[in-house]
């Protein structure tokens, strides 16, 4: 008796845990399928929409670092909510401690916010990692971060090391010509912008248009980049 009471009680373990697994299985294909709704409207520009839809993706799986770092990427650059953007980026790289595109996030959140020591360590860290597909990202990030600094050797070899990666990256050259231009070498400041200017794709090349737009970016910006759209007007004199 005691013998059938435990076949049956096993075959009824091995039932509830095959329901669990499908259960779980179920929630993290869910999760999936939300995660990429949310995606959907976050490119078509509907905020709002794609919010929730990442959060009942993290409510289905928790452990989705792409969950988190979207949701980090709403509070950070949407929202306006730096300390919950850190909050998520930081849940994410302890899923995934090789999760790059976090930890350059993470550099600039803590940039956005002034804390300029703070963000380098996480450039360094993002670019520590050999298959990080953009790199040059977190280089060039990893640069603005010097210059704000005042280390402006540290700021122009972490832009070099940006264009190394992506030579038709216009970013690096943009702060190049900040770093030459606090410097005093004018004239590779001059070159720099230029050739940013040349591949941005926006301005293509256009030194009036690039202008206009300086302008309007310098009456609209933070008092860091107010500054640095003022010099790269100043350096279009040159």
């Amino acid at each position: 008796m005691r013998r059938i009471a435990f076949a049956v009680l096993f075959s009824f373990s091995l039932l509830m845990a095959a329901c669990a697994t499908f259960n779980t299985d179920s929630a993290i294909q869910n999760s999936a399928a939300r995660y990429k709704i949310g995606v959907g409207y976050y490119s078509e520009g509907k905020i709002q929409q794609a919010f929730v839809e990442f959060q009942h993706a993290y409510e289905l799986n928790p452990q989705n670092k792409e969950v988190l770092y979207a949701i980090g990427i709403i509070y950070l650059l949407d929202f306006d909510e730096t300390q919950k953007a850190i909050d998520h980026f930081q849940r994410a790289v302890k899923i995934d401690p090789d999760y790059s595109e976090a930890y350059n996030n993470l550099g600039y959140a803590h940039a956005k916010i002034g804390k300029f020591d703070a963000a380098i360590p996480f450039y360094k860290k993002a670019v520590s990692n050999l298959l990080y597909a953009t790199p040059e990202k977190a280089f060039a990030n990893m640069g603005k971060a010097y210059y704000r600094l005042g280390r402006y050797d540290e700021a122009s070899a972490s832009f070099k090391e940006a264009i190394k990666r992506a030579p038709n990256f216009d970013l690096p050259y943009m702060g190049l010509a900040l770093c030459y231009n606090a410097t005093g070498k004018y004239g590779d400041a001059s070159a720099a912008l230029s050739h940013a200017i040349a591949l941005n794709p926006q301005y293509k090349g256009n030194v009036k248009m690039a202008a206009e737009d300086f302008l309007i970016r310098k009456l609209s910006s933070s008092t860091y980049e107010q500054k640095d759209f003022a010099d790269y007007l100043e350096i279009l004199k040159y």
